[in-house]
């Protein structure tokens, strides 16, 4: 007997795979999304495929050029600066809050994680580096217990973890999540805000220069330093 899948099921696998694709590059910015043809290709009708590509246009990935041309968006130097801006606000905050809150157990979970980001960036293997820095911030964010922080971040997580991805300079990120840990397990919530701040800056940095060029680094660099005292200003 043939099992029929639940037409919401299908939307989600199909969104799930074209999230993924997006984060991981194979589906580029200014690539076109066809109904007809990802329907096709997933063996489904066109209304989950329709559903699906509506929550990716929720989420920020892609979007309607016009009304029968939907494409992976383009970000921008302001998208991404208001996005890092964010998670600085949100992840430093975080950080303080996980270095009081940490668990033994948790704590050992996340050194476990900065071991196997450790041999995936010996392997330069960019898929499972991604995923597993990923999990670290995600890690850091449960330990600081605090479910209304966690809702506020899932909107973006997947927009974060797409410019995760830019970012190639993987020993300096396992150096700065290494540096994090040991931050959050000294039980000391400034020096854990202190090393989350220059993580987030730095991977801003890298970002820019990623996507950008080194110019568009550069005068980042400006509000960068006026948003970290504007920070500093209210610890």
């Amino acid at each position: 007997m043939t099992t029929v899948e639940p037409l919401g099921a299908v939307r989600e696998r199909v969104l799930a795979t074209l999230r993924q694709e997006i984060i991981t590059g194979r589906l580029r910015p200014g690539d076109r999304l066809v109904e007809r043809e990802l329907a096709d290709r997933f063996g489904v009708s066109r209304v989950p495929v329709r559903e699906a590509i509506r929550a990716l246009v929720a989420e920020g990935f892609v979007l309607f050029e016009t009304p029968r041309r939907t494409v992976v968006r383009r970000l921008t130097p302001t998208d991404v600066k208001e996005l890092f801006e964010l998670r600085e606000a949100l992840e430093v905050y975080a950080a303080g809050l996980a270095t009081q809150r940490a668990t033994r157990a948790e704590l050992a979970e996340l050194e476990e994680l900065l071991d196997r980001a450790a041999t995936a960036t010996h392997a330069q293997d960019a898929d499972t580096i991604t995923d597993i820095n990923t999990r670290i911030h995600d890690r850091i964010l449960a330990m600081a217990d605090n479910s209304l922080l966690i809702s506020v971040m899932e909107p973006v997580g997947g927009r974060l973890r797409w410019l995760t991805h830019q970012n190639e300079e993987w020993p300096r990120l396992l150096v700065e999540h290494r540096e994090l840990y040991a931050a959050i397990a000294s039980g000391d919530p400034e020096r854990a805000r202190a090393h989350a701040l220059a993580h987030v800056q730095a991977n801003y940095r890298s970002t820019v220069r990623q996507l950008f060029g080194d110019t568009e680094a550069e005068a980042g660099s400006g509000a960068e330093a006026e948003s970290g005292a504007g920070a500093g200003g209210h610890r």
